[in-house]
């Protein structure tokens, strides 16, 4: 198995070093679990803007790519992962929340206040974004290059998107809830943000915390109860 503390992130955005280092993770892989290494808040890569995807890579390493960053993000598990959260600097991100089938009434509740459907497998390149209401949404969200801690983060409820699918093909789409949420915080990490960065950090919480007190449908208890502000704007 690979030593999930040997990373082989690079802030090197030119075609070389990317085509480079995603070799040298996909033979690793290939030689192991075929899993990638996350790479953890403080890797100044996670704080590199990202290089477009933009011939790199061919078609074959590309698609190997994006699987192994799909098989990382449900061993973890996860409903994102960025490339530079495995040390590569490129605009690319995998996203999937499959979302319980048969939810309790609590966990349905939850569900429904996010407005969590199922979403994916996605790959994405080049993905923008921008809002396309002013209305937000406060949750606790999570991030598997900050292991252990949530944080409530206010952001756009819709969101419009542009990009690419794994195939090159232009996508541009508009995204509400929960699929929005995952959507931004993986594009912001090919900005080199991370979601602490706009987070309220007084709501910062262990994931046991957020599990023992804050699992709720808003934040607002919580916002009560740690000090923190939820934006007048946001839906909950």
């Amino acid at each position: 198995m690979m030593d999930p503390t040997e990373t082989m992130s690079t802030t090197d955005t030119s075609d070389a070093a990317i085509r480079d280092a995603v070799r040298r993770l996909l033979e690793a892989a290939d030689a192991a679990d075929g899993l990638l290494p996350i790479v953890e808040a403080g890797d100044p890569v996670l704080r590199t803007p990202c290089a477009r995807v933009d011939g790199q890579l061919d078609d074959a390493e590309l698609s190997a790519f994006a699987d192994a960053l799909q098989r990382t993000m449900r061993a973890a598990p996860g409903v994102g992962l960025a490339a530079p959260q495995v040390g590569v600097p490129l605009r690319m991100f995998v996203a999937e929340d499959p979302v319980p089938t048969q939810p309790d009434e609590s966990v349905a509740a939850r569900l429904a206040a996010r407005r969590r459907v199922p979403f994916g497998p996605r790959t994405m390149l080049n993905v923008e974004y921008t809002a396309t209401t002013d209305r937000t949404a406060s949750f606790y969200e999570g991030c598997l290059s900050v292991p252990g801690y949530q944080a409530v983060v206010d952001r756009p409820l819709t969101i419009g998107l542009t990009g690419q699918d794994l195939g090159g093909t232009a996508i541009a789409e508009e995204l509400t809830g929960w699929p929005a949420r995952i959507v931004a915080h993986e594009s912001d990490h090919l900005d080199g943000v991370l979601y602490l960065d706009t987070a309220q950090m007084r709501s910062l919480a262990t994931n046991d915390a957020v599990a023992r007190w804050w699992g709720r449908a808003d934040t607002r208890e919580a916002a009560a109860a740690l000090g923190f502000d939820v934006p007048a704007t946001s839906v909950f």
